[in-house]
Parts: structure tokens; sequence; C-alpha cells
């Protein structure tokens, strides 16, 4: 897969991750929140991550 230069990621435990890069292969990633008033960036998540099978 392609890397994607606009979406940096150092997750390399998920399936998107690029693997040689320190970026996300996907296009568009979705961004959540696990707080009901974020305040921090703790406060937020990637919901694009999908754990890699290896």
């Amino acid at each position: 897969m392609k890397q994607n230069e606009s979406i940096g990621c150092t997750v390399e435990q998920c399936e998107h991750h690029a693997k040689d890069n320190n970026y996300c292969t996907l296009n568009k990633i979705e961004v959540g929140t696990h707080e009901t008033n974020p305040t921090m960036p703790e406060c937020t998540d990637c919901n694009s991550f999908k754990k890699c099978n290896h």
C-alpha cells in the first residue's frame, strides 16, 4: 500500500501503518473521542485503527 504523506502515524501495530515509514496508508481517517467533553489530545482516538494480523 502507498503511504499518505498527509497522515503521519507511529502506531506500527495498525494494519494501515506504512511499515517502512511513519505514515498511514489510508486516504482518510476517522478521528473520534471516548470523552463527553474532550479537552486534551489524549481524549481523542483514531477510529480507523485496525490491529495487524501478524
